[in-house]
């Protein structure tokens, strides 16, 4: 009775994030030109500051703004912030800015206390732009050439003052295929898009800090960057601050618009994740249900069906068997609509145990406040 009850359980936990992704995927499409080329809602082209926030990056600074040059149908200027690296990102950067004049290199001011490294960098680009339209794009990011024009028409064609998207994540170590295409299966899985389309509640907020563009003005209104000073999770942070000042924010799929490749190794891919989920998924009071909604609706299925295969009842292996299907059908889906890993996709119970694994070593850091370093900065929780 025990066992049937819990893959009862198993089941409807693996039917939310089967059920909400169906629904989302009507909602989360890849932006794209809704005016004639090279015309904004203005009449003009769009002018955008592209601003890259840069620290110790030289193994991808180079393809990151050499694609942002390559942007078409926009009138574009492309700032790095140097945010006091040690290794070649400056050097890098200012070779290119010789051939380009649309390019040119900032150095960050001294970090204050109570200031995160990139919030910081960010602010400073944004103080620093020109353009009415601010297009922050991570180190690690390389656009596709109309990807920025796809972005800024997504905006206008929302009438929002905020869009995001999550490029494609490109992976190559098996850390990176177990975990990193997770964000897609988190995000469309747990968040009722319906809802962040149309309210503007602080609750539905959604982003991917790889990828902004905002309206400067409306930036600027909210205190930007300013405003989420302390935070290391801007995915999150950033579209929240616009919703609480009254401002409308969009999620689009940034598939084709750009890729990123976040982490190379299992390291980077554990500390990455682990240095801002005290603000998502490992924040104390949301820890508990996230374990269990992942677990119990993912990796919980194979188990009990494995158990009941001996000694369950008809109903408990129909039920365990039913949330197999869901969990896994679920992350195929995905990985087929996202073009992600599929070892990813197979060992996805593995990959889930691992998500969760990170966010209690985080909720243990931020309890016992141990410093994590994070590209030779230290951050405590």
């Amino acid at each position: 009775m025990i066992l049937e009850l819990l893959a009862l359980t198993a089941l409807v936990l693996a039917a939310i994030p089967a059920t909400l992704v169906v629904i989302n995927l009507l909602f989360y499409r890849a932006p794209r030109i809704y005016r004639a080329p090279g015309k904004s809602r203005e009449g003009g082209r769009p002018a955008v500051s592209v601003l890259i926030p840069a620290r110790d990056e030289e193994r991808s600074i180079g393809a990151c703004v050499e694609a942002a040059l390559a942007s078409e149908g926009v009138d574009l200027e492309v700032v790095v912030m140097d945010d006091h690296s040690g290794d070649a990102t400056a050097t890098i950067v200012r070779a290119l800015a010789e051939h380009d004049a649309r390019l040119r290199l900032e150095t960050a001011p001294p970090l204050p206390a109570g200031w995160n490294g990139k919030q910081h960098a960010c602010a400073a680009l944004a103080g620093v732009a020109t353009q009415p339209l601010l297009a922050f794009v991570d180190a690690d990011v390389r656009l596709a050439p109309d990807g920025l024009r796809r972005m800024v028409d997504q905006l206008e064609h929302r009438s929002v003052e905020l869009v995001s998207g999550i490029p494609w994540q490109q992976t190559q170590t098996l850390a990176e295929k177990l975990v990193v295409p997770l964000i897609h299966f988190v995000l469309l899985g747990f968040l009722p898009m319906p809802g962040m389309r149309w309210s503007k509640h602080p609750a539905f907020a959604a982003g991917c800090g790889q990828l902004f563009v905002a309206r400067r003005q409306a930036y600027r209104a909210t205190g930007g960057h300013g405003a989420i000073r302390g935070s290391r999770h801007d995915g999150i942070a950033l579209p929240r601050v616009f919703r609480r000042a009254g401002f409308g924010t969009d999620l689009a799929d940034a598939t084709s618009v750009a890729e990123c490749r976040m982490y190379r190794n299992a390291r980077e891919v554990f500390d990455g994740f682990a240095k801002n989920a005290t603000e998502g998924m490992a924040a104390p009071a949301a820890i508990g249900p996230w374990t269990l909604l992942l677990l119990g609706g993912q990796t919980l299925p194979p188990i009990i069906l494995a158990v009941a295969a001996g000694v369950g009842s008809p109903p408990t292996v129909g039920y365990a068997a039913a949330a197999i299907v869901l969990a896994f059908g679920t992350r195929l889906l995905l990985t087929a609509r996202f073009r992600q890993s599929w070892l990813g996709a197979v060992l996805h119970p593995l990959g889930v145990l691992l998500v969760v694994a990170i966010q209690w070593t985080a909720w243990w850091r931020a309890r016992h406040s141990l410093v994590t370093v994070w590209k030779g900065r230290a951050h405590v929780p």
